[in-house]
């Protein structure tokens, strides 16, 4: 009750996607359609590997984790943005907002569920002979249960410190959704100390997890260069082609937002970038896996057979 007192600011104005008002329709139709897609597709390969059982595999346990946290992660931003531009009001409350920011930073939970699918990988390529002994089930769960652990404290850690923050004055936040950076600017109070935590829980979330990531392809590069037969290399880049695929999209844009700059406009880049990983790169897993996966196509058309026959 304290904290609610000492803050002025009982909600946040939302400045949305920097678009003409004229095009507010057809943006969000197209906004619409790709949240649609998003939840549809990967609710889809959710499906397809619980139904089949030549994908009872790790690869595809950790991929089915991935396409629940897409559809979770996109639905943290996708339906607040479609309804304030199909109303035109761009307002969020303060627990909306602060909800909304934990949600958002436990989207980190990505970034450890594709270094676990690189050591699914690694272990398959490099050492296929103990890969049904090392990639149990045990492993596997334990690899997933801290991808939550660790996703959920550091986004604890970060929402804690923010909900401690007094807001005075300005509540406008440009963008369409809560971003943490934006809400640090607008602070009345000291944020000396949420900065200082920002380094090192991205290092552990972000940095780290790519820097594991490009070991393991590292040692699977060397291994395939090792590899006499054509037929075996295009068997092995075929089997990683889908996962380097999204974890290039994934930290493409990562390192997009923060290290090359698209636009002069700091305002219109931070939201592009931000649709890219929250709402395009979402969208386009279940195409990239559906598409560039022989396992993945089969078990689609099996469940389609089976369906046709039994009517």
């Amino acid at each position: 009750m304290k904290r609610c007192n000492e803050t002025s600011v009982s909600e946040f104005i939302l400045l949305g996607l920097p678009i003409k008002p004229e095009d507010q329709t057809r943006f969000y139709a197209l906004f619409l359609a790709m949240y649609l897609t998003t939840v549809l597709g990967n609710l889809l390969i959710i499906l397809l590997i619980r139904l089949d059982s030549h994908l009872h595999t790790p690869m595809y346990f950790f991929l089915s984790h991935l396409a629940f946290t897409d559809i979770s992660f996109s639905s943290v931003t996708a339906p607040k943005m479609l309804m304030n531009m199909l109303t035109q009001s761009q307002s969020i409350s303060y627990a909306g907002c602060i909800s909304q920011e934990f949600f958002l930073l436990f989207g980190g939970i990505d970034s450890f569920l594709l270094t676990s699918m690189a050591y699914d990988r690694y272990v398959a390529i490099c050492h296929p002979l103990h890969y049904t002994t090392v990639m149990n089930q045990s492993l596997c769960w334990l690899l997933i249960i801290l991808s939550w652990v660790l996703s959920s404290v550091s986004a604890l850690v970060h929402t804690l410190l923010l909900s401690h923050l007094s807001f005075f004055g300005d509540n406008t936040v440009p963008h369409f959704f809560c971003d943490l950076s934006a809400l640090l600017k607008l602070s009345s109070s000291d944020t000396t100390t949420n900065e200082l935590v920002i380094f090192p829980i991205g290092t552990v979330v972000i940095t780290l997890p790519f820097i594991c990531i490009l070991v393991s392809y590292g040692y699977i590069g060397a291994t395939i260069l090792k590899t006499p037969s054509i037929k075996d290399i295009c068997k092995a880049l075929s089997t990683c082609g889908s996962h380097l695929s999204v974890v290039s999209l994934y930290y493409g844009a990562i390192i997009g937002l923060y290290l090359f700059p698209l636009s002069n406009n700091i305002y219109e880049k931070d939201v592009i970038v931000s649709v890219l990983y929250t709402m395009v790169i979402p969208m386009l897993n279940p195409f990239i896996y559906s598409l560039r996966n022989r396992d993945m196509k089969g078990a689609l058309k099996n469940v389609l057979s089976r369906r046709t026959f039994s009517v």
